[in-house]
């Protein structure tokens, strides 16, 4: 059975940018941009996690390709550890990804 939709309840819903808002403050405060920073790295340990898991390594085959431990690997993975730039370079090659700058 099909019920028509009230499309005057949706335009009072909050967006997501204000529901972030809300919850970490304005673009450009502390909270905010730490909570953006997090979200990040969790984004780009997901992509790497993808990537290693398609090229069939296991963390600690990854990890022996770096010359670091499985237990930062798997750290990295749940987003617990910020990782530099050298280290995000050297998995993104061990696990066949190639980066662009653009």
């Amino acid at each position: 059975m099909r019920k028509d939709i009230d499309f005057n309840k949706l335009k009072n819903l909050p967006t997501a940018n204000e529901m972030l808002d809300e919850k970490y403050g304005k673009l450009g405060s502390a909270t905010r941009d730490a909570f953006e920073a997090k979200a990040k790295a969790w984004y780009y340990a997901e992509v790497l996690k993808d990537a290693r898991k398609s090229a069939g390594l296991t963390q600690q085959e990854l990890a022996d390709k770096i010359g670091k431990k499985r237990e930062y690997i798997a750290s990295l993975e749940k987003g617990e550890t910020d990782m530099q730039l050298s280290t995000f370079i050297l998995i993104s090659e061990a696990v066949g990804l190639k980066l662009a700058l653009t």
